[in-house]
């Protein structure tokens, strides 16, 4: 065991970030980089080149709706890097928190656009790369603890996250024997600029280890099911969230 490689180690591997240039997007590909991973940020914002310019990383700025958008991240990362081995979905946004009775088809769709479609989108062509150069792959979704549990009051994110599961445990079943591994982290309420001061105390005490989650410790996640450490975990969807959907 003195020669086994430390847990997450990402040496030559070449990686997407859809929503890499804040949150946890941008957490995971620091730490991607620091393992050393080759990366592609690929963002809605147009401060994506110089966000990964300052970490060492390839920008490209997309829209994860459209699909001529992603599929031109996944051949960046493979004209500036050569090959993609990993790809992590994790552009996505809250919309209006509206229960099902308050819905609207205008905010239904703008969220399922990004948090499911999106992560479809990606999917579809980080696998087709993985399947073209034969050598496998790894991807991870972005979904939520609300993915597993509801959120009331919020049903196009609660609804599309679930989503999310359920299109990670159908591709990590597909492609499993193509050495593509499909897998989803759910996290908790994390600390990240969306959670304002106020609502944090809020937000902490619904988790039963009363705090919120810190953007590095999803990352760590991610960056384990990104390397070959984790080769035998395909098509699950795993909860990183103080204990929330445990009680």
């Amino acid at each position: 065991m003195a020669n086994e490689t430390l847990l997450g180690n990402l040496e030559g591997k070449v990686a997407l970030i859809t929503g890499g240039a804040s949150g946890l997007g941008l957490a995971a590909a620091e730490l991607f980089i620091a393992n050393g991973a080759k990366v592609v940020i690929a963002d809605y914002s147009p401060k994506v080149e110089e966000i990964a310019a300052q970490i060492g990383a390839t920008g490209i700025l997309v829209n994860v709706s459209v699909e001529e958008d992603v599929e031109a991240a996944v051949q960046c990362a493979v004209d500036t890097y050569g090959k993609l081995d990993i790809c992590v979905a994790s552009a996505g946004i809250g919309g209006d928190n509206r229960p099902t009775g308050e819905e609207t088809l205008e905010n239904w769709n703008k969220v399922n656009a990004v948090d499911y479609t999106g992560v479809m989108i990606t999917d579809k062509w980080a696998i087709r790369q993985m399947l073209e150069q034969g050598t496998g792959g790894s991807i991870i979704n972005l979904a939520s603890m609300f993915g597993l549990v509801a959120v009331p009051n919020n049903v196009a994110y609660s609804a599309s996250k679930g989503g999310v599961v359920q299109m990670t445990r159908a591709a990590g079943a597909m492609y499993a024997p193509n050495g593509i591994r499909v897998n989803a982290v759910c996290p908790g309420v994390i600390k990240t600029p969306l959670i304002d001061e106020e609502n944090r105390k809020l937000y902490s005490d619904l988790h039963p280890m009363k705090r919120l989650g810190e953007p590095e410790e999803v990352a760590k996640l991610i960056c384990f099911l990104a390397s070959d450490d984790a080769q035998f975990i395909t098509g699950t969807a795993i909860a990183i969230d103080g204990g929330y959907t445990c009680v």
